[in-house]
């Protein structure tokens, strides 16, 4: 395990000092990919719950959101069956078919995980023995990511150097991610159970973040986005870039609010 890999700054103590909001923070990846495990999942899917229990395992890994980042991604097209579950979007559901459309996914279903853009089954074969250092990891050196927040303008801010060549059309991703749900299920597959769910995607919203050869930063500054309150303990800011005719990620960079 790489020391140093994503190496994420808080700046609490200097927000404090300063003035500043409290999740002040600034976030780098390194030039190596980092390693992103997406599930695909729904309150209202009687399989999902182990899958995300096992998701949670991996919130005590020291590594977390350094070397790793998870995303719990709610679809809703499991809606019918009798319950809302309340963090899917057909943003999230688009985001899985899209995978499928490229070939990233064979098909679309629930559980269902990619871990560095691919499609991942060990856990349907290992289940919660899989622990975070023997998931697949990317080697591929892909530039650096950085997000500062806030900046001087009270916004966030982000530049990526790319190391693999020109990249055209970027697509900038934001997402925050909250931990420590809960949800009473009422109706459905999974009626009369509580859930408990963590790195949900709670909001996730695209931004077109332009072109650059290897070796050439990029940057760009959004305004501050809402964090939502959906009862969760604590909240985490998530970014990645990826071209903007594929959902495949290039890289991302993970960090506690």
């Amino acid at each position: 395990m790489k020391i140093g890999r994503g190496i994420f700054f808080v700046t609490l103590f200097i927000s404090i000092l300063l003035g500043l909001p409290a999740h002040a923070l600034e976030l780098r990846s390194e030039k190596d990919a980092t390693t992103i495990i997406e599930l695909y999942t729904s309150e209202g899917c009687s399989s999902c719950p182990s899958a995300d229990a096992w998701l949670s395992s991996l919130a005590n890994d020291p590594a977390i959101f350094s070397r790793f980042i998870p995303l719990a991604f709610h679809v809703d097209y499991w809606n019918q069956l009798g319950w809302q579950d309340r963090f899917s979007t057909s943003m999230n559901s688009h985001r899985q078919r899209e995978l499928s459309r490229v070939g990233v996914l064979s098909q679309v279903y629930t559980p269902g995980f990619v871990i560095n853009n691919r499609e991942w089954r060990g856990w349907f074969t290992r289940g919660r023995s899989v622990t975070a250092d023997k998931l697949p990891q990317s080697e591929k050196q892909v530039g650096t990511l950085t997000a500062q927040w806030p900046d001087n303008t009270q916004s966030l801010s982000f530049s990526y150097t790319p190391n693999i060549g020109d990249v055209k059309d970027l697509q900038l991703h934001v997402a925050i991610v909250g931990m420590g749900l809960k949800t009473n299920v009422r109706r459905g597959e999974n009626r009369g159970r509580v859930l408990r769910h963590d790195f949900v995607v709670l909001s996730y919203t695209q931004y077109p973040f332009g072109s650059s050869k290897s070796g050439q930063t990029i940057r760009k500054s959004i305004a501050e986005p809402k964090i939502p309150d959906e009862g969760q303990s604590r909240s985490a800011l998530v970014v990645w870039v990826s071209e903007s005719s594929s959902p495949e990620i290039i890289q991302a960079v993970a960090g506690y609010l």
